[in-house]
Protein backbone atom coordinates (compact mmCIF):
# COMPACT_ATOMS: atom_id res chain seq x y z
CA UNK A 1 0.00 0.00 0.00
CA UNK A 2 2.82 2.42 0.73
CA UNK A 3 3.95 2.20 -2.89
CA UNK A 4 0.65 3.68 -4.08
CA UNK A 5 0.49 6.29 -1.32
CA UNK A 6 2.53 8.80 -3.35
CA UNK A 7 -0.08 8.73 -6.13
CA UNK A 8 -2.90 9.27 -3.66
CA UNK A 9 -1.08 12.08 -1.90
CA UNK A 10 -0.43 13.93 -5.15
CA UNK A 11 -4.17 13.85 -5.84
CA UNK A 12 -4.97 15.16 -2.33
CA UNK A 13 -3.44 18.58 -2.93
CA UNK A 14 -5.50 20.70 -0.53
CA UNK A 15 -5.68 18.30 2.40
CA UNK A 16 -5.02 19.78 5.81
CA UNK A 17 -4.41 16.45 7.55
CA UNK A 18 -3.51 13.00 6.34
CA UNK A 19 -4.79 10.22 8.61
CA UNK A 20 -3.32 6.75 8.29
CA UNK A 21 -2.36 3.79 10.43
CA UNK A 22 1.11 2.67 11.48
CA UNK A 23 1.70 0.80 8.25
CA UNK A 24 2.13 4.15 6.49
CA UNK A 25 4.83 5.37 8.88
CA UNK A 26 7.60 5.47 6.30
CA UNK A 27 9.94 8.29 5.42
CA UNK A 28 8.63 8.38 1.85
CA UNK A 29 5.00 8.79 2.92
CA UNK A 30 5.90 11.42 5.51
CA UNK A 31 7.88 13.34 2.89
CA UNK A 32 4.90 13.15 0.52
CA UNK A 33 2.59 14.51 3.20
CA UNK A 34 5.01 17.36 3.88
CA UNK A 35 5.25 18.06 0.13
CA UNK A 36 1.53 18.77 -0.13
CA UNK A 37 1.66 20.95 2.97
CA UNK A 38 -0.44 18.72 5.19
CA UNK A 39 -0.01 17.47 8.72
CA UNK A 40 0.69 13.76 9.11
CA UNK A 41 -1.56 12.12 11.70
CA UNK A 42 0.19 8.77 11.53
CA UNK A 43 1.33 7.03 14.71
CA UNK A 44 4.99 6.10 14.83
CA UNK A 45 6.07 2.50 14.68
CA UNK A 46 7.70 1.17 17.83
CA UNK A 47 11.05 0.72 16.11
CA UNK A 48 11.29 4.38 15.03
CA UNK A 49 13.93 6.23 17.03
CA UNK A 50 12.06 9.53 17.09
CA UNK A 51 8.46 9.00 18.13
CA UNK A 52 6.16 11.69 16.69
CA UNK A 53 3.38 13.23 18.75
CA UNK A 54 0.00 13.07 17.02
CA UNK A 55 -3.43 14.46 17.76
CA UNK A 56 -5.23 11.43 19.25
CA UNK A 57 -8.70 12.94 18.83
CA UNK A 58 -8.10 13.47 15.14
CA UNK A 59 -6.65 9.96 14.80
CA UNK A 60 -9.83 8.49 16.30
CA UNK A 61 -11.79 9.98 13.41
CA UNK A 62 -9.91 7.63 11.07
CA UNK A 63 -11.66 4.73 12.79
CA UNK A 64 -15.05 6.31 12.14
CA UNK A 65 -14.26 6.53 8.43
CA UNK A 66 -13.12 2.90 8.34
CA UNK A 67 -16.30 1.76 10.09
CA UNK A 68 -18.38 3.73 7.59
CA UNK A 69 -16.71 2.00 4.63
CA UNK A 70 -17.20 -1.34 6.37
CA UNK A 71 -20.92 -0.61 6.62
CA UNK A 72 -21.05 0.33 2.95
CA UNK A 73 -19.51 -3.02 2.04
CA UNK A 74 -22.40 -4.83 3.71
CA UNK A 75 -24.46 -3.97 0.65
CA UNK A 76 -23.61 -6.54 -1.97
CA UNK A 77 -24.23 -4.14 -4.83
CA UNK A 78 -21.50 -1.83 -3.53
CA UNK A 79 -19.06 -4.51 -2.41
CA UNK A 80 -19.04 -6.26 -5.79
CA UNK A 81 -19.51 -3.06 -7.81
CA UNK A 82 -22.42 -4.14 -9.98
CA UNK A 83 -22.95 -0.64 -11.38
CA UNK A 84 -21.31 -0.10 -14.73
CA UNK A 85 -20.88 3.66 -14.56
CA UNK A 86 -19.20 5.77 -11.93
CA UNK A 87 -22.21 8.06 -11.61
CA UNK A 88 -24.62 5.21 -10.83
CA UNK A 89 -22.13 3.75 -8.33
CA UNK A 90 -21.82 7.15 -6.65
CA UNK A 91 -25.59 7.45 -6.58
CA UNK A 92 -25.82 4.12 -4.78
CA UNK A 93 -23.16 5.23 -2.30
CA UNK A 94 -25.23 8.34 -1.58
CA UNK A 95 -28.38 6.28 -1.21
CA UNK A 96 -26.83 3.77 1.19
CA UNK A 97 -25.19 6.60 3.14
CA UNK A 98 -28.58 8.24 3.57
CA UNK A 99 -30.04 4.94 4.77
CA UNK A 100 -27.32 4.59 7.40
CA UNK A 101 -27.74 8.21 8.44
CA UNK A 102 -31.47 7.77 8.96
CA UNK A 103 -31.06 4.74 11.22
Amino acid sequence: DCRRAADLLSAAGGAGNVLADKAYDTDAVLAGVAAIGAQAVIPSKKNRLLQRVIDRNLYRDRNKVERFFSRLKQFRRLATRYDKTASSFLGMVHFVSALWWLR
